[in-house]
């Protein structure tokens, strides 16, 4: 299971937020797999990755050189891709780079899935979300959530969220500055900048 999956949004605006990452598992594979996290990085970043994270940093808080420098055994690094095109080429040299650690992919299910049998690569399982049950009407708006979510570990507040959006409405903030302040507290490197500042375009004009 991976907290990536939770993403809410349009079918439109999902199409273009696609998160891959690596998970070693403890007595298998995670001794000496920092090895393998470095190349995993240097290719993310090089087919245009637009953010990568692994132990509790990212790149909107560090160089990205230094996280590839400092990676550890067991550092489940993760890259955000914004263009399918660009996910292609990327999942195409992991593959050719077998790195003998368990890849990960979220995204739109249809989308991935081809992607992944267009280049001979039969997945091995797939994930849902099933949603959020119970008292939803206490929920922040779509618009917030949209926002939150690409937070898995929840580390984006609500609060933080509706921060963003007014500065932007203020004009005291870009949408590519605040897509990249609110991608500083999600650790993981999850955090989809692009989308970000696309949703936050969005709420401008729709104020």
């Amino acid at each position: 299971m991976t907290n990536t999956l939770h993403r809410q949004g349009t079918r439109e605006s999902l199409s273009r937020d696609y998160i891959i990452f690596l998970h070693a598992a403890k007595g298998i594979n995670r001794d000496c797999s920092a090895d393998a996290s470095r190349r995993f990085f240097r290719m993310a970043l090089e087919e245009g990755a637009i953010n990568v994270g692994a132990m509790k940093r990212n790149m909107f808080l560090e160089d990205p050189e230094k996280l590839i420098a400092e990676m550890t055994d067991g550092g489940s690094p993760a890259a955000v891709f914004s263009d399918l095109a660009a996910l292609r080429r990327f999942v195409r040299r992991v593959k050719e780079a077998d790195l003998g650690i368990s890849v990960n992919i979220s995204g739109l299910a249809e989308e991935v899935d081809e992607l992944l049998r267009s280049e001979g690569i039969v997945r091995h399982s797939i994930e849902h979300s099933i949603g959020i049950l119970g008292r939803t009407e206490r929920l922040p708006s779509r618009q917030i959530l949209e926002l939150t979510t690409m937070c898995g570990h929840g580390m984006i507040s609500h609060n933080h969220a509706r921060r963003m959006i007014d500065l932007v409405k203020l004009g005291k903030l870009t949408p590519k500055q605040a897509a990249r302040y609110l991608a500083r507290p999600c650790v993981c490197g999850a955090f989809n900048v692009d989308r970000a500042e696309e949703l936050l375009a969005k709420a401008v004009e729709m104020a």
